[in-house]
């Protein structure tokens, strides 16, 4: 097409034919210039509109077409030009090539014929100048050929479509990625597809759910949206810190359909959290297992450095944390996230301070155990189904309404900002709640299913682990079970440690999945057991055991080991013993035995990163009930035990712990591990 007149061009060829032909008709004209005038100004216009009619029939039948008069020759031409090409595109799109490119050369030679009637334009050099014929190529051929081949190419690869039916609906769309960009600070959503969804229109939609939203809201507006395909991308602002953030948002892909919108993707929350955190380096790799779970009341002292302790662990019931202070020497902390400002107990927040304070201080890897105890002035925190029917001193976390989730998070932020520098200590591991398959006595709420029980779990510990990670990304948390693996009970009100491992996996893994640990209670059967070694019909090596104890731990590696339970990197997820003790009722040299026949066969397995005992000094509640699991008695006194465990790993290890051979019935440590 010529920019300048608005007529198409016509192939270098063809011109310079017309442009010989034309000069040889000058040529004519002039010598009959003189006679043709005259002849033109006597005829009579009868006579010369029988002529022009004569020679255009003349023409038309030649090239099987009736022209018009003269004048409107030209513009006819160019008609029947445009619609050949139209025609030849059509004709190529249809497949038809061959037959195309025929019908386009015949118009061009029917043109050239036609052309003595047309007074020719004005060709100069300058507005037609000779191009060699091998650099034009095939000219408009070939870009209609190239043309109609990629339309063809792209129309062939276009993903199916299909109907939305009950069954694919709501798993039609997986989400590939949700993860934060850490250039951007923008949450970047991939998902993919087999086919495309019929709807009302040609486009995904992307939303932001909250994580108690079970369905898009009718009033909810769509943050992005991207034509349909198989596989389509997404890209939202993260607002972290503000009123509006969506770091703990939940994505979700919709569909518009009979003008509502329908979620056709499970939702998928962050999945790296991390890729904010201020803190990058805050976790303390322990030189050893050896851990402790500490007496707040002997910190002060030299007994943590005389023990040699690595790992120690210390609860946190978040209640305390809330409320104003009453001693002016502890002023409230007002702390803001996300635009709303809470008040910090600053007493128990200096309470902490010191204990976490002084673990760094003495090189020990602190963890800490999150716990939610009821408090009637922050019932916000707690479940809705748990706020009443029970006694149990810690209740399921509030996943479930929008002020639970708000507390949480900022309690998590809080406290991760906190123990992540210098000045007040430093906190690894974080674990949230207390074995939770206990649900009757260590994490309460009314009983349901254990899939909606483990959502509402599953709902909080995400909260708590995006608040830790988004602020300290080598921090590790974790899940916390109990000794009851598989025992199948008969309308047992609670859970089995197994089947709370694969539902909640299960559920991690589907709405973008975390590197979360298991902090695991191995306990003996009974507690006032102290002999592992044992044989019990309680305690199998596979996985149908109905406990899980040292006896059979290699029991929980096997299965963490298995593909569907492996983290992001494809490793074993982190084991912490977080909890772990032996009484002393039945001798002090059993528990000493007990102890050393657990830490080695601990020390055998690579998946197993830390073994907190319980505990550092008797508690006279424990006692009463026959366990006593303290390195010292209520007294202060130190048990067998305590130098067992502060020579365990050293040097000088087999000096305190050879005599547990003799009691275990072993000759080899080797022996104990399977």
């Amino acid at each position: 097409m010529d920019l300048k007149t608005g007529k198409r061009k016509k192939p270098a060829k063809e011109i310079k034919r017309k442009i010989a032909a034309n000069k040889e008709r000058k040529a004519r004209k002039a010598e009959k210039a003189g006679k043709a005038d005259k002849d033109r100004k006597t005829e009579n216009t009868g006579k010369a509109e029988k002529d022009r009619k004569t020679e255009t029939e003349g023409r038309a039948e030649k090239a099987g077409k009736t022209e018009k008069s003269g004048k409107r020759t030209g513009k006819s031409g160019t008609k029947r030009l445009t619609g050949w090409l139209f025609a030849g595109a059509a004709a190529l799109l249809a497949g038809a090539l061959g037959l195309s490119v025929f019908f386009l050369t015949r118009s061009w030679e029917e043109e050239a014929e036609k052309l003595p009637e047309v007074k020719p334009p004005e060709v100069t050099d300058s507005v037609e100048p000779v191009i060699p014929e091998e650099d034009m190529g095939d000219d408009v051929t070939e870009h209609i050929v190239t043309a109609g081949n990629a339309v063809w190419e792209s129309f062939k690869k276009r993903p199916e479509s299909h109907e939305l039916t009950d069954a694919n609906t709501a798993s039609f769309a997986s989400i590939t990625e949700c993860a934060i960009n850490p250039k951007t600070q923008r949450v970047s959503i991939t998902a993919e597809g087999d086919g495309i969804p019929k709807s009302d229109d040609k486009y995904y939609y992307l939303f932001a759910l909250n994580t108690y939203d079970t369905a898009i809201p009718q009033d909810a507006e769509y943050l992005a949206r991207d034509y349909k395909d198989s596989e389509v991308s997404f890209s939202a602002s993260l607002n972290y810190n503000l009123s509006g953030s969506r770091l703990y948002k939940k994505f979700a892909v919709a569909v518009k359909k009979d003008g509502n919108y329908v979620q056709v993707s499970t939702p998928s929350y962050i999945t790296n959290p991390e890729a904010i955190a201020k803190y990058t380096s805050v976790f303390q790799q322990p030189a050893s297992i050896k851990g402790l779970l500490v007496d707040p009341n002997r910190m002060r002292g030299g007994e943590l450095d005389d023990l040699g302790v690595k790992q120690a662990a210390y609860n946190i019931p978040v209640a305390r944390l809330l409320g104003p202070t009453s001693n002016p020497a502890y002023p409230t902390i007002q702390y803001t996230y996300n635009g709303r400002t809470y008040a910090i107990n600053g007493q128990v927040v200096a309470e902490y301070d010191l204990v976490f304070g002084t673990l760094t201080a003495k090189g020990i890897t602190t963890t800490a155990i999150i716990l939610n105890n009821y408090s009637g002035a922050y019932p916000q925190l707690t479940h809705p189904k748990a706020r009443s029917g029970s006694t149990a001193p810690y209740t399921m976390f509030n996943g479930a309404e929008e002020s639970g989730v708000e507390y949480i998070a900022a309690i998590g932020t809080f406290l991760a900002e906190r123990y992540s520098g210098n000045a007040h200590g430093r906190i690894s591991n974080w674990i949230i709640a207390n074995e939770i398959n206990a649900r009757k006595e260590w994490n309460y709420m009314a009983h349901v299913d254990i899939e909606t029980y483990v959502e509402e779990y599953a709902r909080a510990f995400r909260v708590f682990y995006t608040a830790i990670k988004s602020v300290s990304s080598s921090a590790r948390v974790y899940i916390s079970l109990d000794q009851q693996w598989d025992r199948n009970i008969k309308n047992n009100t609670n859970y089995d440690g197994r089947d709370i491992l694969d539902v909640f996996n299960r559920n991690i893994s589907s709405k973008g999945n975390i590197d979360w640990g298991v902090a695991q209670h191995p306990y003996n059967v009974p507690l006032t057991e102290p002999r592992i070694w044992k044989a019990s019909n309680y305690v199998k090596h596979n996985a149908g055991t109905s406990m899980m104890t040292m006896e059979n731990i290699e029991v929980l590696i096997n299965y963490l080991r298995q593909p569907q339970f492996l983290d992001s990197n494809g490793q074993v997820r982190s084991i912490l013993i977080s909890e772990l003790g032996y009484t002393s009722t039945g001798g002090q040299a059993l528990q000493a035995a007990a102890f050393a026949y657990a830490y080695y066969k601990m020390e055998a397995y690579s998946e197993i990163d830390g073994f907190l005992l319980n505990r550092q000094t008797d508690a006279g509640e424990e006692v009463a009930q026959g366990l006593a699991f303290g390195l010292n008695d209520a007294g202060g006194g130190r048990k067998q035990l305590y130098d067992v465990f502060k020579y365990i790993d050293t040097p000088n290890h087999a000096a305190y712990t050879d005599f547990a051979k003799e009691i275990i019935g072993i000759s080899s440590w080797s022996e104990i591990v399977r």
